[in-house]
C-alpha cells in the first residue's frame, strides 16, 4: 500500500505529525522524504522535539526503513547532523542520484538580493542547487565517497517492498500553494510540491498510489513574502495565540483565518483522497488532547465536518495536540484507508 501525504497550504501544516503518527500506528514498511533542507518537519515524540530537515518523520517507527528520494536534495551537514541525533544509522539511505547541496550555493543565494528581500527565500542553497541539477552540472550523492555506505537505488528498493505487499509513506514537502507550478508565482519554491511532482521525485508512478492525505492547518501560516488572503494583524495573532515561529528560518510565521477556497483547490489538484487536519485544538482549547471523535467540543466537530461538505473529502485524521498521539483517527468510522 501507498500513501502520500502533502500539505495543503503554504506549508507549516503539520505534515511531520501527522508521518509520524501514521507511521507508528500502520506499521509502515519503508518511508520515503523528497524536497530539500528547506523544509522543517517537527515531530514531538517521547517528550523530546525534533526538528527535521531532510531524514523522514517517520523515524520514530524504529522497524521503517527510511529513504531520501532521487529527486531530493540534501546538505552533507544537515544530514549527517540528524542521523546521528535520531540514531537512525543502518536503517537511512539515499538514492544515488539525489543532488547535492554545496557551500557556494548557499554563497549564490545569500548574494541575491531579490531572493532575500522581495521573495523571501529561506537562502538554504536550494534554488541554486536545482538552477546547477537543470543544466546539468550538479554533483549527485554518488559523487561523494563519503556518502557510499547511505547510497542505494531508492526507486528500487521502494517498488520492491510495494511489491512484497508492504506499507510505504511517502512524506511531501512544504504547500500546495509554494509549488513551483501550482503556488502563488513567484513567491514559490524550486519544484511541485502536489502528490504528482512528489511521486514524480521518488519514481513512484501514480497507479501505485491507494491513498493521497492532504494536511490542513487550522488557520492559514506563511513565511516570506507573496500573497496571503484575510492576513491577520499582528496584535490579532497575538490575542488568537496563533503566534509561531518557522522551525528552518526561525522567522515569525504570517497568520490568516482558515480559507475554504485555497482548501478546495488543493483537495483538487492533489486528488486527495482524505484530509487531515492539525491544531484543531489553536480554535478550540477544549479540544486539547482529545483523541475520540465523540469527546471533541461539539463546535469542533461542526467545523469538521463543514470542512468535509466544503471539500467533499472525509477529515480522517484530526491532530489535537503537539504530541504525535493527540490525534483523533476517525479512518474506521468513515470507511477510509487502514
Amino acid at each position: 500500500m501507498l500513501s502520500v501525504v502533502v500539505g495543503g497550504l503554504f506549508g507549516d501544516e503539520g505534515k511531520g505529525k501527522v508521518v509520524a503518527y501514521l507511521a507508528i500506528n500502520d506499521s509502515i514498511d519503508a518511508a520515503v522524504r523528497v524536497g530539500s533542507v528547506n523544509a522543517g518537519h517537527t515531530v514531538l515524540w517521547g517528550g523530546k522535539e525534533f526538528k527535521l530537515r531532510i531524514i523522514p518523520s517517520a523515524f520514530v517507527n524504529g522497524g521503517s526503513k527510511l529513504f531520501i528520494a532521487t529527486g531530493s536534495l540534501l546538505r552533507l551537514d544537515v544530514f549527517y547532523r540528524e542521523v546521528n541525533t535520531l540514531g537512525v544509522a543502518g536503517r537511512v539511505f539515499v538514492d544515488r542520484n539525489a543532488g547535492v547541496i554545496e557551500e557556494r550555493h548557499v554563497e549564490t543565494e545569500l548574494r541575491d538580493e531579490y531572493l532575500r528581500n522581495s521573495i523571501g527565500s529561506t537562502l538554504q542553497g536550494v534554488g541554486a542547487a536545482m538552477v546547477d541539477r537543470v543544466m546539468r552540472r550538479l554533483r549527485l550523492a554518488r559523487d561523494f565517497p563519503e556518502l557510499s555506505s547511505y547510497l542505494a537505488d531508492v526507486v528500487d528498493e521502494v517498488h520492491k517492498v510495494l511489491d512484497a505487499g508492504g506499507n510505504v509513506l511517502l512524506e511531501g514537502t512544504q504547500g500546495t500553494y509554494l509549488s513551483l507550478y501550482h503556488g502563488t508565482y513567484p513567491y514559490v519554491t524550486s519544484r511541485d510540491t502536489t502528490a504528482a511532482g512528489v511521486l514524480s521525485e521518488a519514481g513512484l508512478g501514480p497507479k501505485l498510489v491507494d491513498e493521497v492525505l492532504v494536511v490542513f492547518k487550522s488557520y492559514v501560516t506563511r513565511v516570506g513574502g507573496g500573497p496571503l488572503p484575510n492576513e491577520l494583524p499582528a496584535d490579532e495573532i497575538v490575542r488568537l495565540g496563533w503566534v509561531e515561529r518557522a522551525s528552518v528560518t526561525g522567522r515569525l510565521r504570517r497568520v490568516a483565518p482558515f480559507n475554504y477556497d485555497l482548501a478546495r483547490r488543493a483537495v483538487m489538484i492533489n486528488s486527495a483522497t482524505q484530509v487531515a487536519v492539525t491544531c484543531l485544538d489553536r480554535l478550540f482549547p477544549a479540544a486539547a488532547g482529545v483523541k475520540e471523535w465523540g469527546k471533541l467540543p461539539l463546535e469542533a466537530r461542526r467545523w469538521v465536518e463543514r470542512l468535509e461538505d466544503e471539500v467533499k473529502v472525509p477529515v480522517t485524521i484530526i491532530g489535537t495536540g503537539d504530541e504525535t498521539h493527540h490525534v483523533v483517527d476517525r479512518r474506521k468510522d468513515v470507511g477510509v484507508g487502514r
